[in-house]
C-alpha cells in the first residue's frame, strides 16, 4: 500500500492546523514533520513546542524526521510531544548513540526509523535494520524544500528494499525529496511505499487532487 506523507516544511505556518486538516481531508496518510537544528543541516525549522500544538490539532500519524546532531538527546522528548514515529539520521552520531536513540523511541511505545543522506551508502542501514519500523532514503540533500529529485538514488532505494525484504519485511521504505507525479512512479518501482511530498502537495490548488496524483501515478 502506497502512503503519502506531505511535508509541512512547505505549509503555511500561520495556519498550520488548518493546513494539516486540509491534507487529512485530502487523503494524506502521514504528516511529515521536519526538524532542523542549523548544525546537522544548514537551516533551522521547527521543534517540540510546534509538535505539541500540532498533536492537539490532528489525529493524523506524525512522522518526525530529526535532522539534528546527537538525536539521542531529544528522541524521548519528541515521543512525549506527540510524534508517532521518530526518525534519526545515521550520520548524526555514533552507531552506539543512534541505537540508544532507537531504544528510547521504542521504550516510549512509538515507532522508530533511520534516515540515509544521499552520500551515505545503503549498507549503513544494516546495524539498525532489525530494530526499525521505517527507513528513509533522502532523494535530495536534507535542509531545504523545493529541490530537484536525484535520480541516482534509485539504485540505493532498490538495495535497501532488498535488505528490508530479507531482514525485516514489516519495515516501511520512505523517500523524501523532489517527489511529484513524475518521480513517484520511479521510487515506487524501486521499492518505496511511503512518499514524502512537500511543494507538490502544499503548493497545489487542490491538495486532494495532488495527493491522489502522487499515489496513483
Amino acid at each position: 500500500m502506497i502512503k503519502i506523507a506531505p511535508s509541512i516544511l512547505s505549509a503555511d505556518f500561520a495556519s498550520l492546523g488548518a493546513e494539516v486538516e486540509d491534507i487529512r481531508r485530502g487523503g494524506a496518510d502521514y504528516v511529515h514533520f521536519d526538524v532542523m537544528d542549523g548544525r546537522f543541516v544548514p537551516n533551522i525549522s521547527i521543534g517540540i513546542p510546534v509538535l505539541k500544538s500540532l498533536r492537539k490539532a490532528t489525529d493524523l500519524f506524525i512522522d518526525a524526521h530529526l535532522m539534528i546532531v546527537e538525536p539521542v538527546r531529544y528522541a524521548r522528548a519528541f515521543c512525549q510531544a506527540g510524534a508517532d514515529l521518530v526518525n534519526c539520521h545515521v550520520e548524526a552520531d555514533s552507531a552506539e548513540n543512534i541505537l540508544a536513540a532507537l531504544d528510547q523511541i521504542k521504550s516510549c511505545g512509538k515507532k522508530a526509523g533511520v534516515t540515509l543522506k544521499p552520500g551515505t551508502d545503503a549498507m549503513a542501514v544494516e546495524p539498525y535494520l532489525d530494530l526499525v519500523d521505517l527507513v528513509l532514503i533522502m532523494t535530495v540533500e536534507p535542509g531545504f524544500g523545493g529541490q530537484s529529485f536525484m535520480h541516482d538514488m534509485l539504485p540505493k532505494i532498490e538495495t535497501v528494499r532488498e535488505l528490508i525484504d530479507k531482514r525485516n519485511p514489516g519495515c516501511e521504505l520512505e523517500v523524501d525529496g523532489g517527489i511529484d507525479p513524475v518521480t513517484a512512479p520511479l521510487v515506487k518501482r524501486a521499492g518505496a511505499n511511503v512518499l514524502v511530498a512537500g511543494s507538490a502537495v502544499f503548493k497545489a490548488k487542490d491538495r486532494a487532487e495532488a495527493i491522489a496524483a502522487i499515489r496513483n501515478s
